[in-house]
């Protein structure tokens, strides 16, 4: 088993603010177990939603699904942020389990970032649409006067108009 780094870099480690059931699974050291909901997930701990806190300091065994597979990783239980809250740090996880969360952040990371180039692209395709538009208009206007002014000139040659 690798351990995750103790020394705190210089800048974050990227992280995956997840949407909607994630559940994991704490299970602590005489055994008993409790349900929680995954929020935030990076290699080094994240956030979990829990019904009751548990005891800040504990160390639990943590376990959860990713679509490259399970993680199974020792996590200390950090201080609750709200009563349903609660952070936690890795203090064990096995370079495979490490993988999985880098490809969750990854698949995470990508799907946010194709989705603001997306938005981006509705954007400036809607405001591209608007001056076309508009400058199709004004071509229009200033074509039909073009050639009603060719015609009264015509007109006013040829001694039609009076």
């Amino acid at each position: 088993m690798s351990s995750s780094p103790q020394s705190r870099p210089p800048w974050r480690f990227p992280r995956a603010h997840l949407e909607g059931r994630n559940p994991a699974v704490l299970r602590f050291a005489n055994g008993q177990t409790t349900g929680a909901n995954l929020q935030v997930i990076s290699v080094t701990g994240g956030l979990l939603s829990l019904s009751e806190p548990v005891v800040q300091g504990s160390q639990v065994k943590l376990i959860f699904l990713t679509g490259a597979g399970a993680v199974l990783g020792g996590a200390e239980m950090l201080r609750p942020v709200t009563n349903g809250l609660q952070p936690f740090r890795f203090i064990s996880l096995p370079a495979v389990d490490q993988r999985r969360v880098g490809a969750l952040i990854g698949e995470w990371s990508q799907n946010k970032s194709e989705q603001a180039w997306i938005e981006k692209l509705r954007v400036a395709s809607a405001q591209h649409n608007e001056p076309t538009f508009w400058r199709f208009n004004l071509a229009g206007v200033i074509g039909l006067l073009t050639i009603g002014l060719a015609i009264a000139a015509y007109l006013l040659h040829f001694g039609l108009l009076k």
